[in-house]
């Protein structure tokens, strides 16, 4: 207790700013308390714990669908890439925004229409039991040992680099516990108060309050770091900005990647393999983006829980502003860091600084240590206690859902009352906070940058994911068949490229293993005799669905030929110099990238052309109604507003 004591007291926190979380985290455990509360003395139902009894407005949906997003993995992860890379990597969270749009306009609206509580269902409905049971117990492990225990892991090492309390343990009854697995402990326990009890109601109304906290604190820790920076630099906030921008892309620095969200592999290899280039904007990120916020159950939860498609939409809107937002808070000041340490480290050497950056992933810890005043440290601090927790009850409680709904209802007690599933999903959630607990440590440990680690991993299962649900929701020939090998076939084909090409950027990987598994999926589908006849779409469907077959398949068809000839011109004349030849430079971004997003934008030719003309459909293919891709001119003027912003971001700093 004494080495605690002694590294409390040299971290720089001082009482105020334990109080301020100690005062938000009651605050947060009283709210979550109360909105779970059974009201007028009702026992809540399955729907009322799972889906909040579908009663989230906009502002409440795109706020818990950021709450649930940003947690250590972007704080720690993403500040980490950014202090080692630079800025290209906010094109996770940049496109992301985008991704929100499209997912808003043509995914939600069936998956609500069809009254939906959890991916695997819909699977079930679309397909055949076998997928979408499949699909529930890789969510199951992928939830527990990948997701619970990174988010806490990489949370408790930030408190604990922030505290100063490395390596440190305790005596507990006679037992040696480390201080990091105490924090993980306290993290679980404190979402689990409140999502445990009450469900997604209580889940995703505190997120209002915490995403209110993460946001403004992360804001805050950025400008703080600006402005200490102005003062050691000698000049104001702006100014040190601004010198920093200079400094990293002037001089000797002249072809430093930390303000670029385009890489040249030939500037920066190793940050080109992280974030390669124009593949962060047109690659592998698409999966990534249209499998994590489209069918990852914990996130979408929240979009399913929606009053209605309008409120949903809207929800999606102002989360894609909220997540343009993030970069600044979490990327920024890992550059700053590195500025400091190694961009212009003279002039910082009058400064008493404490601890080191071991590992990239330490620089956002360090920051707040060294660089926030009292008071603005338990805001901070505050911020990440925010993330680390809303993603952790988010887990708990999606966890809960899937069990409960996929597996126990509908193989163990298919007659089971609301009461009973409400019961078993709160069991679950705390078997599922005992198994992470107890697998963190083995699992996790050593890594660099645990954001590319995550990402690269889970780049194994989307290119799959994407492929069955996507065709699965769009394509009305979609086959169980053709999704159950899919499925099969998903992550072999991801390790054998990674094995084969290990050279290669993961988003490119993926987007191989994409181009590959969307053609056999369309193959099996055609040849499977599965199908039954139906009524063509009405005449003007149809001209709509031939019109925009035409437009994308033509715009599919263009980028494959550009990246060909990229690809080969580039070939024939290898030693040339990217500064001052086109195709050596368009290489040297990874234009390559456009094969996938050519595929990407042409297979949705084949389905669109395919919907108008065949008369025949798989015998579980959905009917979907063409009225619910239908968006309000507040939509239209939201997606005007996020990709303009995109546009303005990539102008200025590509």
């Amino acid at each position: 207790m004494n080495n605690i004591s002694e590294a409390l007291a040299s971290s720089g926190f001082k009482p105020i700013d334990f109080i301020i979380l100690v005062i938000y985290l009651c605050l947060l455990v009283g709210l979550g308390l109360f909105l779970s509360r059974n009201k007028d003395g009702k026992e809540k139902t399955a729907n009322d714990y799972f889906l909040a009894g579908n009663t989230l407005t906009w502002w409440a949906v795109g706020a818990s669908l950021i709450a649930a997003n940003i947690s250590a993995e972007q704080f720690i992860g993403m500040s980490g890439t950014g202090y080692a890379d630079g800025i290209a990597i906010a094109a996770y969270e940049v496109m992301a925004a985008v991704t929100l749009v499209v997912i808003g306009k043509f995914l939600l609206p069936v998956m609500l229409d069809r009254k939906i509580f959890t991916i695997p269902q819909f699977l079930r409905e679309r397909y055949n039991d076998g997928v979408g049971l499949a699909f529930s117990i890789l969510w199951l492990f992928l939830y527990v040992f990948v997701n619970l225990t990174s988010v806490a892991w990489l949370g408790a090492l930030a408190i604990e680099q922030i505290l100063g309390l490395q390596g440190i343990s305790v005596e507990v009854m006679g037992m040696t516990i480390s201080v990091r697995m105490i924090i993980i402990l306290f993290l679980f326990i404190i979402a689990g108060v409140y999502s445990i009890y009450g469900g997604l109601a209580s889940v995703a109304w505190t997120d209002v309050m915490q995403v209110t906290f993460l946001v403004g604190g992360g804001l805050i820790t950025a400008y703080i770091a600006l402005k200490e920076m102005g003062i050691a630099l000698g000049t104001d906030t702006l100014s040190a900005f601004s010198q920093m921008y200079h400094d990293l892309t002037t001089g000797t620095h002249i072809n430093d990647t930390h303000f670029h969200l385009i890489i040249q592999e030939s500037h920066n290899g190793s940050a080109f393999a992280n974030v390669p280039g124009i593949a962060a904007v047109v690659g592998g990120v698409w999966l990534t983006n249209l499998g994590y916020w489209g069918f990852n159950q914990y996130i979408i939860q929240k979009g399913l829980a929606a009053k209605n498609i309008e409120e949903a939409k809207k929800g999606l809107v102002f989360a894609g502003f909220l997540k343009i937002l993030i970069p600044f808070i979490v990327v920024i000041p890992g550059i700053c860091a590195y500025y400091i340490l190694k961009g212009n480290p003279d002039a910082f050497t009058a400064m008493s600084l404490h601890g080191k950056v071991n590992v990239s992933d330490d620089a956002y810890p360090w920051l707040i240590r060294n660089f926030t005043p009292t008071g603005i440290k338990g805001l901070s601090f505050a911020a990440l206690a925010a993330a680390i927790i809303s993603s952790l009850a988010s887990m708990f409680n999606s966890t809960s859902t899937l069990f409960t709904m996929d597996i126990y209802k509908k193989y163990i007690n298919k007659e089971a009352s609301d009461k009973t599933l409400v019961n078993v999903g709160r069991t679950v959630s705390i078997c599922a906070l005992v198994i992470a607990a107890v697998a963190v440590k083995p699992l996790l440990g050593g890594l660099d940058q645990a954001f590319q680690y995550i990402q690269e991993y889970s780049g194994f299962i989307y290119p799959g994911i994407i492929t069955v649900f996507g065709l699965g929701l769009l394509w009305k020939r979609a086959s169980s068949k053709a999704a159950i090998w899919t499925a099969v076939l998903t992550i072999p084909m991801g390790v054998l490229f990674k094995v084969t090409l290990p050279q290669v950027a993961f988003q490119l990987r993926a987007g191989y293993v994409f181009m590959i598994l969307v053609t056999f999926f369309f193959l099996v589908s055609y040849f499977d005799n599965k199908y039954v006849s139906v009524e063509l779409p009405s005449e003007d469907d149809q001209a709509k669905m031939k019109m925009w077959a035409k437009v994308l398949g033509g715009i599919g068809l263009l980028m494959i030929i550009a990246a060909a000839i990229v690809t080969i011109g580039g070939a024939l004349n290898p030693n040339a110099d990217p500064n001052n030849n086109l195709l050596a430079y368009l290489n040297d971004i990874g234009f390559q990238a456009f094969f996938f997003f050519g595929v990407l934008v042409g297979q949705c030719a084949i389905w669109l052309n395919s919907n108008a003309k065949d008369k025949v459909k798989d015998v579980k293919a959905l009917d979907v109604n063409l009225s619910l891709f239908a968006t309000s001119r507040s939509y239209t003027y939201g997606t005007i507003g996020i990709v303009a912003i995109t546009f303005l971001l990539y102008a200025l700093l590509w």
